[in-house]
């Protein structure tokens, strides 16, 4: 009988090194999102550059994931699917993300004058929710085969010590 947790000090090797891994790629589209935000700012201001470049950062971090983090489940749906796929579960992650901006960008003259740090704190918000919801909901080894099992793979939180997605 697993008993179920919030936290796994003993989290399987292969489970650490996909969050790092997620973590890589995503410090990778932290860098290109403030590039874009920065350049696109001026001509479209904040709220449409902040948009625009989550969107392309997502569809890059995705692909990325794909090819390297999630290499052994990656393939099991059609591409096009499967980013679409990817945009939607990780729209909770988009909310903490750029929620996060907007709330220092206009609250603290600093932040607004220095996007770079209300951006970097947006990607850490929503690291932890995006990892989950595209391990369990994109770049899954099991597919659900009902809406029930699809909902309950979303929150369950054991590591099944079987679990063929952290095959590396």
């Amino acid at each position: 009988m697993l008993k179920k947790r919030l936290f796994y000090p003993r989290a399987p090797r292969q489970l650490i090194t996909q969050f790092l891994r997620f973590g890589i790629i995503g410090a990778m589209g932290l860098v290109w999102d403030i590039l874009i935000v920065t350049l696109l700012r001026p001509e479209l201001g904040l709220t449409a550059a902040t948009l625009l470049s989550y969107f392309l950062v997502a569809s890059l971090n995705w692909l990325l994931n794909q090819i390297w983090t999630f290499r052994t489940v990656a393939h099991r749906d059609h591409p096009f699917l499967q980013w679409l796929r990817f945009l939607a579960a990780n729209s909770f992650g988009f909310l903490l993300n750029r929620g996060t901006v907007y709330a220092l960008c206009f609250t603290i003259p600093f932040c607004s004058r220095h996007v770079a740090l209300p951006l970097a704190a947006g990607s850490l918000m929503g690291l932890m929710a995006n990892f989950n919801l595209s391990r369990k909901l994109v770049f899954r080894a099991k597919v659900p085969e009902t809406p029930m099992e699809l909902a309950q793979m979303a929150v369950d939180l054991n590591v099944d010590p079987v679990d063929r997605d952290l095959e590396s």
